[in-house]
This record gives C-alpha cells, sequence and structure tokens, in this order.
C-alpha cells in the first residue's frame, strides 16, 4: 500500500486473534500498523506484534529492494508494536533506534538491552532529518502508555499517531470507522481525556493530510470528521442525543422493567439502547454509555448489593472518568431493595453527572406502583 509517493504501509492483518489485549472481542481482528519513508535516510515507522516477525520482515525487506534502513522509529512500546524490535535490530545492525528516553527504558526490561549505542533520543519539539523529509516529535504521555511520542512528517504533512485514531479490525475488512474506533477509544485510552486534549492542541497547529495510526486504517479526506469525534470523546462531551439502558436481571422482572421504559421512551420519540450486561459484550455497553447523554441503570438488589455485571459495567465507566451525562436508576428487592443507593454512590466521584428525582423500585414484580414510576421516569427522561 502506497501513502504518499515515498511512504509505504508495511503492516499484517491478525485475524487469528481472539480477544485483544486479553479482554476486547474482535470479530473482524486486528491490524498492526508499521510505515517505511524511502528518502535519502530511510526510516521504518515501528514494528508488528510478535506472530507476524517473519512476514512483517519479509515486507520491509521487499520495500526495501536491497537498500538498508538508517532508522527504525519506535512510537509506542507496547509489543503488539514493538515486539520485533530485537529482530529487527539483529537484521539491520548498523541502523538506529529512535524513541524517546522512557521506552528505552522499557526496551532494557523488554528486551535485555536499552540499545545504548544505538539511541537516538527524541522529545517535544526534536526532528530528525531523513532527506526531503523531517520528522517533528510530539510527546503524547499517557496515549495511552507514559513513553508514547507521535511524529508529523513536513514534507508529506502526515501525522503518525502512535495509537491515537486506532480501531478494532483488520485492514481487509470493510466497516464503518466510529464504531470500532469508538469502543477501541473509550476502551483502551477513554481515562486519559485529559493527555488526548493536551495532543489535539499540538496537532490543531500542524497541517495534517493524513493520519497514520498504529491500528485500523490510514485516514485522510474529511479528517475534521475523525478529529471532531476524538475532541468529543476526550473531553467527555456526549457526541448524540439517546438513553442508554443497562440492565442486569437474575429472573427476568428487571429486564421487564427496562423494556417497559425502553418502549414508553420510543413512543415518545426518544433513540433508545437496550444492553443485557450478563450477555452482551461489555465493551459495547461502555461504548454507548460514552456515546450518548442519558442512561439508566437497572439492577436487581444481590448479596445486599447490586448484580455482579452491574457493578463490573459501573466501575468501568468510572474508572474512564465518565461524566457529564443524566443517570437515572431501576432497583429491584423482594425484602430490602438497595441497588438504587449503591449504584448512586458509585458515582460518589464522577464529575458533572445529574441524576434523574425518580427512580423506580420494583418488588419482585411489575406492579401498578411500579408501572406509574416507569411512566414517571420516562417522562423525565424524554
Amino acid at each position: 500500500m502506497t501513502i504518499t509517493n515515498d511512504i509505504r504501509y508495511i503492516g499484517v492483518n491478525d485475524h487469528d486473534i481472539d480477544l485483544f489485549e486479553g479482554q476486547y472481542v474482535v470479530p473482524n481482528g486486528m491490524a498492526y500498523n508499521s510505515y517505511i519513508i524511502m528518502d535519502e535516510k530511510i526510516a521504518v515507522m515501528d514494528t508488528v506484534d510478535g506472530a507476524f516477525g517473519g512476514e512483517w520482515l519479509a515486507k520491509t525487506e521487499a520495500e526495501l529492494a536491497g537498500k538498508s534502513p538508517d532508522y527504525l522509529v519506535v512510537h509506542h512500546m507496547e509489543p503488539d508494536h514493538s515486539a520485533n524490535i530485537a529482530a529487527f535490530a539483529e537484521k539491520y545492525p548498523a541502523a538506529k533506534i529512535v524513541s524517546s528516553k522512557q521506552a528505552f527504558v522499557m526496551m532494557k526490561q523488554f528486551f535485555g538491552t536499552d540499545y545504548a549505542d544505538r539511541q537516538v533520543v527524541v522529545a517535544e519539539k526534536s526532528t530528525l532529518e531523513l532527506g526531503r523529509h523531517t520528522l517533528n516529535f510530539i510527546a503524547a504521555p499517557m496515549v495511552h502508555w507514559p513513553e508514547v511520542v507521535m511524529s508529523y512528517d513536513s514534507a508529506d504533512k502526515v501525522l503518525f499517531s502512535a495509537d491515537g485514531f486506532g480501531k478494532f479490525g483488520a485492514l481487509d475488512v470493510d466497516e464503518d470507522w466510529a464504531c470500532e474506533a469508538r469502543r477501541y477509544y473509550f476502551g483502551i485510552v477513554g481515562k486519559y481525556g485529559a493527555q488526548v486534549q493536551a495532543v489535539l492542541k499540538k496537532a490543531a497547529a500542524l497541517d495534517i493530510a493524513v493520519i497514520c495510526p498504529l491500528h485500523g486504517p490510514v485516514l485522510s479526506g474529511d479528517l475534521g470528521r475523525y478529529i471532531g469525534l476524538y475532541d468529543a470523546w476526550s473531553s467527555y462531551r456526549p457526541e448524540s442525543e439517546g438513553v442508554v439502558i443497562a440492565c442486569a436481571s437474575v429472573y427476568g422482572n428487571t429486564r421487564r422493567a427496562a423494556d417497559m421504559l425502553a418502549a414508553k421512551l420510543a413512543d415518545k420519540g426518544v433513540k433508545v439502547s437496550v444492553h443485557d450486561l450478563a450477555r452482551d459484550d461489555m465493551a459495547e455497553c461502555v461504548e454507548d454509555a460514552f456515546r450518548y447523554d442519558r442512561l439508566v441503570l437497572a439492577s436487581p438488589t444481590y448479596n445486599a448489593d447490586v448484580f455482579p455485571f452491574m457493578r463490573t459495567f459501573i466501575e468501568s465507566l468510572t474508572e474512564r472518568n465518565y461524566q457529564k451525562r443524566k443517570v437515572a436508576f431501576i432497583e429491584n428487592g423482594s425484602w430490602a431493595p438497595l441497588a438504587a443507593k449503591v449504584m448512586k454512590s458509585m458515582f460518589e466521584k464522577s464529575k458533572d453527572i445529574t441524576f434523574a428525582e425518580t427512580t423506580v423500585t420494583v418488588r419482585s414484580a411489575v406492579n401498578a406502583d411500579s408501572e406509574a414510576q416507569i411512566a414517571a421516569l420516562a417522562d423525565e427522561l424524554a
């Protein structure tokens, strides 16, 4: 794949993976992206996952066409991008390795060496001259590891964005960018909104024509769409109006209350997304909660607490700085309903959360009283 006349794609697709980072379902696989800049001096941009080292080295060799690389630029040390540093260093012993100071500390941890005699240490505003191309480095700590740098090629106006602007899915699968990019962002980067905002401010000063991330497709054309979504996600603004109903139910009675609320909201023209926390992909549930501006949590009382899947879900939100939303509760309890109290307490450290005035309390099964509460909550949320 040719990105520009001098920049080529040498990444790989992974359709064997079942769980990315040991937890995220990726039915359409993953892409591990790597690039090469052909100039007076040649720079290889990142490596790929260890399982694909042979394929990647073969692609690299083919693009080099008998030439030798001068640099390996390491933007991010997570093993799905850095696993083949040692193999590259052995194959091309004259090549320098370019990365941040903290990345070289991690190399020593991963590989037993920090390549001291081959280091080119870069930081904010460092540059690397290749000939026609100049790489300008941007420090991007905690997007989403502390050692991360990005780089901007001022000749072709290309931003090498590390894990920023990445998404789930291999490149040989045609799918909507936003859905899997959103799930990727909130699952992996979402906690670090302030750090992403800092990088976006730096990027705003650059004339960017192409974004080359370490996962997902190369982005070009209307970059405002992608940058706008990243701005919304990292500032924790709701992307769309709508109500997410996240439900955990033991015998179906709490789910019945949730479905009744969903039907009433739909009748009022409200966009509604209902998730069964025990059965649906948790990352999809988290993604939707950040996408929309209102959230309803429906759970039975369980061991004087909430149902375990609900606890996991709320913790997944709060550890990612869930904020700027309205939250409502449906609880169920046959003798001592406590779920609403527990769920509300889990947001005590969250910012800009507005709680609905109406709480629905189901005593075992929906009856006339709880149905009236459901109707009142629908009116409040509509």
